[in-house]
């Protein structure tokens, strides 16, 4: 027992000894959450409070489950896969497996993944003769998803208000039927379907009421209000719920995430006071003292202060450019100067809000000809050819995937064309079968006779299959449904895609089911639930660049967060709602928290968004970091005095530069200007000539800005 609580400090000791009654520990940033988590399931196992069959555990991603079982099974003497350890969907998964009858589920019903649920409401919308212009089929999944993980059916929507709205009723209705004619579930159906489950059936809940005396639950604050109700559902009156998670990191509210759900627990489960976790294990005290300051203007937080007995480390770097390729360039020539040092590539990280602020950083990365990755890319089960080949294995499980049928039918192609595909739509439609019925009933002609084939071929494919074993019959697929010969003749890509196509071998071959004849569907089930997960790629060092979103749960020696400016970070849809605001504080905190020994914040002065040049103002959130922690490597100016209380007095600095050899055309050095945006300010300096030239104008309120005379329409007062 000594060495498996040897090295916990006293709070984390105290969380992993807590005793038998429900807990929330607020973990902060680099606190060893996961460590905390995977000690208590093996400190109540040890001490015989529970039995490995006894516990549930909630993580978020597949990969999380996958550590605890590791980290599981090397501190416990027992058989970790007696527990129930996996994400929200995994799990539901798990238990509906168990109960599909009772759940009025097929046995070998499918999952669908986002791209595919979206198939299945083109084809929906196409049957119901609507346009996916008037109703686009993102929009659609959206409202779909949105209702089941507020736990709400079609039927149970409230009276709607527009016409619109009505017929979005009507498609969650029709798109519901259509998934139980097809036994196939979405991702937000997994859940919904085991929450009714354990709220009708008596019997069944007050068996895994008894089974799950101790649930457990990671990165709690990402929750959703239909999670947390089945998680109190499980939990019941006796059992004990111990929740880990940080209110500061709650990120996810686009995806449906209730912060609120951690504050709903203490009143729930009668907590009278969370667990803090607040020594950080990962960054310097400068960037802690950083988040601090950051963190602590949101209000309703349940509090912390996190620290480190690792020293103050080096100060804060802010850069100001002039432009989006300035900014780009600095962070080149630093990443650049850190490798020079001896740091790796792969130790460094470009953080940015939005996905479109990477351009301009690859533009300058190919042409520093540096190695680098987009974290949180296309995953191996989203590559189209992976798609394909789990298209033909869900065939081979289920003839009467539709969503399956429709991808492969004529991929490669065999002479079914769309015309013979609407036809068989329309025979589906009216005789309510699935369209492999309707490919089966085809009558005499050319297209009949390419159908005829494309059956045949699945019949084989299903005979050849039986007795195989999941390698094998993945092997077979790719060989036989001609995906293998197609790839063969693509001159530009096919390496790569039966390269992938390999792999899936592999990874077949590597899979252990937990019933030897359902390892297909357990198998396309495991594909399902890893598609949409962030995954970093294996290969030679390279730079790191991703969303903050995509940074969560991730760390680097140095972090560079670009585009710290007003309307880009925070978000310009934030602006105007305090809750917005609030969330996008909470995104720097995790931006900043990422960085080990080094933080670099950056903006600039003028960038290209969406094809057009704007000149932003500086992120309050720059503003928010205390003097003392910040070291300036750009040099501003010192603005007019008046006006002056959205500026940092720590940003202002050095002399006015001198003047240009050069006339200016219409304007002058020490000349007042205003602009529409940026109001009064002075020109105090210029570079190019004629059409390229540019002005350095420092503005009463927003301080200095380069302009481009070609985009910025400024008025000179004489």
């Amino acid at each position: 027992m000594s060495e498996l609580l040897a090295g916990l400090n006293n709070e984390q000791l105290r969380a992993v000894t807590w005793p038998a009654k429900s807990a929330l520990v607020l973990a902060g940033a680099g606190s060893g959450k996961t460590r905390v988590l995977t000690t208590r399931i093996a400190w109540l196992i040890a001490t015989g409070q529970v039995n490995p069959a006894g516990v549930l555990a909630v993580t978020f991603t597949n990969k999380a489950a996958r550590e605890m079982h590791t980290r599981l099974g090397s501190m416990v003497p027992v058989n970790v896969r007696t527990m129930w350890i996996g994400t929200f969907h995994g799990l539901c998964n798990r238990f509906l497996r168990a109960h599909y009858r009772d759940a009025g589920l097929p046995q070998t019903f499918q999952i669908l993944d986002s791209a595919d649920q979206q198939a299945a409401i083109k084809r929906l919308l196409k049957s119901m003769e609507l346009s996916d212009e008037k109703y686009p089929p993102r929009a659609v999944q959206s409202f779909i998803n949105g209702s089941k993980e507020a736990g709400v059916r079609a039927e149970r929507l409230p009276p709607p208000l527009t016409p619109y709205e009505a017929k979005l009723h009507e498609l969650y209705a029709a798109y519901d039927a259509q998934c139980r004619r097809e036994g196939v579930v979405d991702f937000a159906e997994l859940l919904l379907r085991s929450y009714e489950l354990l709220q009708a059936n008596a019997a069944l809940r007050a068996h895994y009421q008894g089974r799950f005396r101790h649930i457990l639950v990671d990165e709690f604050q990402d929750t959703n209000r239909l999670q947390y109700a089945w998680l109190k559902l499980l939990s019941g009156e006796h059992n004990v719920l111990f929740a880990v998670g940080d209110d500061d990191q709650s990120i996810y509210a686009f995806r449906g995430a209730e912060v609120g759900n951690m504050r709903a627990l203490l009143t729930d489960f009668q907590v009278a006071e969370p667990v803090r976790l607040e020594q950080n294990y990962r960054s310097v005290g400068t960037i802690l003292n950083a988040a601090n300051a950051l963190i602590e203007r949101n209000d309703g937080r349940l509090g912390k202060n996190l620290w480190t007995d690792a020293g103050e480390g080096e100060q804060i770097r802010l850069y100001e450019a002039y432009s989006d390729g300035d900014e780009a360039q600095f962070i080149i020539d630093e990443v650049k100067s850190l490798q020079r040092e001896g740091m790796n590539l792969s130790d460094m990280a470009i953080l940015y809000r939005s996905n479109a602020q990477s351009r301009v950083l690859e533009h300058v990365l190919v042409n520093a000809q540096l190695p680098y990755r987009i974290y949180g890319g296309l995953r191996f089960f989203e590559r189209l050819e992976v798609k394909h080949a789990l298209a033909y294995l869900r065939l081979v499980s289920n003839p009467d995937d539709d969503n399956a049928l429709l991808r492969v039918i004529n991929v490669p192609a065999r002479g079914i064309g769309a015309r013979t595909v609407e036809n068989l739509q329309a025979i589906s439609r009216e005789q309510g079968v699935t369209l492999w019925q309707a490919c089966c009933a085809a009558g005499g002609g050319r297209s009949a006779a390419k159908l005829g084939e494309f059956v045949l071929l699945i019949e084989a494919l299903r005979a050849k299959a039986e007795g195989m074993t999941l390698a094998e019959t993945v092997s077979l697929i790719i060989d036989h449904s001609g995906l293998r010969a197609m790839y063969e003749q693509d001159k530009k890509e096919g390496e790569e895609r039966l390269a992938n196509l390999d792999e899936l071998i592999n990874a077949a071959a590597g899979f252990f089911p937990d019933a030897a004849e359902q390892a297909i569907v357990e198998f396309l089930s495991a594909a399902s639930l890893e598609a949409g997960e962030h995954q970093a790629e294996a290969g030679e060092d390279a730079l790191q660049l991703m969303t903050v979103h995509a940074a969560k749960g991730l760390e680097f020696d140095a972090v560079f967060v670009s585009g710290l400016e007003e309307g880009l970070f925070p978000h310009e849809n934030s602006m105007n709602d305090s809750k917005g605001l609030e969330e996008e504080r909470r995104l720097m905190y995790v931006a900043v928290t990422r960085a080990r020994k080094r933080l670099y914040l950056s903006c600039a002065q003028s960038r290209m968004l969406h094809g057009q040049s704007r000149y932003p103002i500086r992120s309050r959130f720059v503003e928010e970091i205390p003097a003392e922690l910040v070291r300036v490597l750009s040099a501003t100016v010192k603005p007019v005095p008046q006006n002056t209380h959205r500026r940092a007095p720590w940003l202002d600095e050095v002399a006015v530069p001198a003047a240009p050899a050069a006339p200016l055309p219409g304007y002058r050095i020490g000349q007042s200007v205003s602009h529409a945006k940026f109001g009064s300010g002075v020109v105090i300096n210029a570079e190019g000539s004629g059409s390229d030239l540019r002005l350095q104008i420092n503005f009463a309120e927003h301080g200095l800005k380069w302009l481009d005379l070609r985009y910025a329409k400024l008025t000179a007062e004489q």
